[in-house]
């Protein structure tokens, strides 16, 4: 595979420490709010990079964090902690936060069928691992106390700005959005490797250490969390491209000291998903979920389709305009999978086989997604029969996780229900599953076949209210959320 690295950039061959394994990190959530799409996109890609490497036939072993303490509402060492505030918001405690966005992160990740990974470590578990790396950098001369403090000193890298090359000036106070003056730092660009009670006297968890009760800084959880479960070889780090700096390039100064050693070959950064007035982010109240998406009748697998038609190194703009066209081209496939009969006739395996090789030549360059969801229309056109263009979509899908199958044969099951309703001449509601608008649809069809149009109206008019459309078909009814 060539994969584009955010740390040479350019584009080169993945190459890995152990020849066919691939030891894989991913920045897990903050779990101190619900993950909105935008977060969530990153995730998507991550998911298909993941799956991509083991259709090619990759051993992956990816491990994830969950930071449910440490992380600062700004990432240059200075606010309130961001689990502290989800705390204060709710009136909870912190691990109850954490617990239930955590939860609710991952039953997010399951409606868009990203895969969990093989390890998943909360950073609260892992505090001991961090003061014996923060106690061997202070030894080798890397880190330094001050004002109560552990920092990183950035003076003693020969390389310190890893992804991108920055003006000294351009870090001077107050010139660069988010850079405070703190007086314990040896140099601005230092960063806080571990906190004490002298910084935060209410920080909810706190920990006994060599340098005084307190807690560990956001970036060095991951270096720990890393070396812990991938050892001492990183070959693959994700996360969005606004970790680059400063979180990944002060994991990679903390870890290569540490180390002494290169840690990290392969860097893979997803872009912003925007609104029209830029970046969508929860400071500025732009805080769409995977929960409200399905409120407004959204499927949750029409946003990943949505995310796959752009290539994850291109900034996604969205808009309700555009998701509905992903929507409606999603749906259009479902019912192009639904009209294939499986079972026509063998599967030809040579031709999945010559569809399988032009999906690794064209999605396995920089995992082009935009290219992988075209080969699904070239799969649907295939001259084959119904049963092979089949087989090559579920090949497809083993990366692309978008259940075209199970859709399209959920959809010929309704199909089938509502010709049977048809033939029989009884009344049959169909639609996505909910038994009580099920209901509501079977009592206004009932009250109709008994002329009670006043009560059809009224129970109509309830359904519109609920944002659900109804179709009548001979013998019944089908409805679906608008």
């Amino acid at each position: 595979m060539d994969l584009y690295n955010s740390a040479t950039h350019r584009k080169q061959p993945l190459r890995t420490h152990t020849p066919g394994r691939v030891e894989m990190y991913t920045c897990g959530p903050t779990v101190y709010h619900y993950a909105h799409i935008g977060n969530l996109r990153s995730y998507i890609m991550e998911d298909v990079l993941e799956k991509y490497l083991r259709y090619e036939g990759y051993d992956v072993h990816r491990v994830m964090n969950i930071t449910d303490v440490g992380h600062l509402a700004g990432d240059t060492d200075t606010g309130e902690d961001k689990m502290l505030q989800g705390a204060q918001r709710e009136g909870k405690g912190v691990l109850e936060i954490a617990r239930f966005y955590t939860d609710a992160f991952f039953d997010d990740c399951r409606k868009l069928n990203i895969k969990t990974p093989d390890v998943v470590q909360p950073a609260t578990g892992m505090v001991e691992d961090y003061i014996r790396i923060i106690s061997t950098l202070m030894d080798k001369g890397y880190a330094y106390f001050a004002g109560g403090n552990v920092y990183f000193d950035t003076s003693k890298l020969e390389h310190y700005y890893v992804f991108h090359d920055h003006d000294e000036q351009d870090l001077a106070v107050g010139v660069r959005e988010g850079v405070e003056e703190d007086a314990n730092k040896r140099n601005q660009n230092d960063f806080a490797l571990w906190f004490t009670k002298s910084k935060f006297e209410d920080q909810a968890l706190k920990w006994d250490s060599p340098w005084g009760v307190g807690y560990p800084g956001w970036h060095i959880e991951c270096s720990g969390i890393s070396l812990k479960y991938n050892g001492e070889y990183l070959d693959l780090h994700c996360g969005g491209v606004d970790n680059a700096f400063p979180h990944h390039t002060n994991e990679i100064a903390q870890s290569e000291a540490y180390l002494g050693h290169p840690w990290c070959q392969q860097w893979f950064h997803v872009h912003h998903l925007n609104t029209n007035a830029g970046k969508m982010s929860k400071s500025r109240g732009e805080f769409l979920t995977v929960s409200l998406l399905e409120e407004r009748g959204y499927d949750p697998l029409a946003y990943r389709f949505f995310c796959l038609q752009s290539h994850y190194r291109k900034a996604l703009v969205f808009s309700w305009e555009n998701l509905d066209n992903a929507a409606t081209a999603y749906q259009k496939l479902i019912r192009r999978v639904a009209a294939l009969q499986p079972g026509d006739g063998p599967v030809d395996e040579e031709v999945v086989r010559a569809y399988r090789e032009k999906f690794i030549r064209q999605v396995g360059s920089d995992l082009n997604t935009a290219q992988g969801v075209t080969l699904l229309y070239d799969g649907l056109k295939a001259q084959a029969n119904a049963a092979t263009r089949l087989a090559i979509l579920e090949d497809f899908d083993q990366v692309l996780s978008l259940s075209l199958l199970e859709k399209g044969a959920a959809l010929r099951e309704e199909q089938a229900r509502v010709q049977a309703a048809q033939t029989q001449g009884g009344y049959t509601v169909t639609g996505e599953g909910d038994p009580e608008i099920d209901a509501l649809v079977q009592a206004r069809g009932e009250a109709k076949q008994a002329k009670d149009f006043a009560a059809a109206d009224r129970i109509r008019d309830e359904l519109k209210a609920r944002g659900i459309e109804v179709t009548d078909v001979p013998g019944g009814a089908v409805w679906k959320r608008i």
